[in-house]
């Protein structure tokens, strides 16, 4: 089967965080520790976590909301806290553990920072052109035409709201690491496989959809 050739653009220099330990742009280092009652991260996770100590779309949306991390903005749609765990869920099981939340935790108020940054009028929304101030500023290099289509997927009225905001920054993320686990060299450029590509987006819509496990969808497909 042909192959598809990509390039990724390079973190630009000087405008916002730098790339951090883990290799990703946009989004701090988290620390792999074992739970504290103190740790307030941990309170807000076991009060929603069910006994296997990991939660589900749902329950992460309740949790957010009742950390309170969206601030002044709006609480995190479902939809949302789909692509959240989708974007952490490594083990495909359709939930997320407490190692993960926390790396969450500290993408969603890196995010969150580099938004308040750019929202200059402080309305809570942002522009299409913050929008792109924003993408940068946590290191990606977007064409022209990416950005485009970005904001007419994310935007209402010509605005962009802070959890449709994460949401692109969830996507953005990965695309990141699934680019990125397929370039070991780190040369900037790989060849794709369609059938890749397709199993990338396939799984966002999975998650989105029915918040089924990945592999419960698409290994009856993949089975000889």
């Amino acid at each position: 089967m042909p192959g598809i050739q990509i390039q990724m653009g390079q973190p630009v220099p000087e405008t916002g965080p730098q790339v951090l330990l883990g290799g990703y742009p946009g989004y701090p280092a988290y620390s792999d520790s074992y739970p504290s009652a103190s740790d307030p991260m941990w309170t807000y996770f076991s009060a929603v976590a069910g006994q296997d100590g990991e939660v589900d779309a749902e329950e992460l949306q309740r949790c957010l909301t009742q950390s309170g991390i969206s601030g002044t903005y709006s609480p995190f749609s479902l939809e949302t806290c789909r692509l959240m765990i989708a974007m952490l869920d490594r083990d495909y099981t359709g939930k997320m553990g407490f190692n993960e939340f926390k790396e969450l935790w500290a993408a969603l108020n890196a995010w969150k920072q580099n938004f308040m940054a750019v929202d200059q009028d402080h309305n809570g929304t942002v522009e299409p052109h913050e929008l792109s101030q924003a993408i940068a500023a946590m290191g990606y290099r977007l064409s022209p035409q990416a950005l485009t289509t970005i904001v007419k997927r994310y935007s209402k009225n010509g605005r962009i709201f802070f959890d449709d905001y994460v949401a692109c920054c969830v996507k953005l993320r990965a695309l990141t690491d699934f680019f990125r686990g397929r370039d070991p060299l780190q040369q900037g450029f790989v060849n794709f496989l369609y059938d890749d590509v397709s199993m990338l987006f396939n799984t966002f819509d999975i998650y989105i959809k029915t918040n089924k496990p990945v592999l419960e969808e698409v290994q009856p497909e993949c089975s000889p």
